[in-house]
């Protein structure tokens, strides 16, 4: 059943994605509202509910995010009130047709086999930054299995540090349970999302560490009461 259900939200996924990538290039003003309405409506066709704890922080411009479902990035879209950039990995805008998904509404890529690619990221990310977006990364780089957090990349803490971008940690518990892509699985569920205290990079050298060690307690703690 939870494999048949897998099967749905793909079919599912492929084709609501394809007509909000219509309508936001119709409508390319628009493309935030649009993006919302359809993380919306992905509560009720694949049947999860959500629990916030915490709030954002409105003064924040990078969210670090724990990454083990697409649905990750479909949460935030509907509950974060800014208008996210998310860093993704290149191969995803590559994809004919749907990879636009990332270049209409001017999301990061970053080409990990490039050795230019950090040189880019800095320049894409301050562009974003000064149209008004807040950068939402993974600092995992990759997908876990949700239960616990993989090493962060460096990547992440030299952006935020060159940068001067005061961050906030967000960590997400039961979406890989809603929706595991790797496995094939999907079942209802409740997703939880825990904005953590925002940081200033320049307070403390350690900071990152820190970040992590509170993203892995945070994210232990709420998958025990699961």
């Amino acid at each position: 059943m939870k494999r048949l259900k897998a099967l749905y939200v793909a079919v599912e996924f492929a084709l609501t994605v394809l007509v909000i990538i219509i309508l936001m290039k119709i409508f390319n003003k628009q493309n935030r509202s649009i993006r919302r309405a359809w993380a919306k409506m992905q509560k009720y066709l694949v049947g999860y509910k959500i629990k916030t704890i915490g709030t954002p922080d409105s003064e924040v411009k990078m969210l670090l995010i724990n990454h083990q479902s697409i649905l990750d990035i479909v949460v935030l879209e509907e509950l974060h009130p800014a208008n996210l950039a998310w860093v993704a990995k290149k191969e995803i805008a590559d994809i004919p047709i749907w990879g636009k998904i990332l270049s209409i509404p001017n999301m990061i890529t970053i080409d990990r086999d490039s050795k230019t690619s950090l040189v880019k990221l800095f320049k894409d990310v301050k562009d974003r930054l000064s149209n008004g977006r807040v950068i939402a990364i993974f600092p995992e780089g990759t997908r876990g299995r949700g239960d616990k957090l993989l090493k962060f990349k460096d990547g992440t803490r030299v952006l935020a540090e060159k940068l001067k971008l005061k961050i906030q940690p967000v960590v997400i518990v039961g979406s890989r349970k809603v929706l595991d892509s790797q496995n094939l699985t999907s079942q209802s569920g409740e997703i939880k999302v825990i904005y953590l205290d925002a940081v200033n990079p320049n307070d403390d050298n350690d900071w990152y560490s820190k970040v992590q060690q509170n993203m892995k307690e945070t994210l232990a703690k709420y998958t025990q009461l699961t």
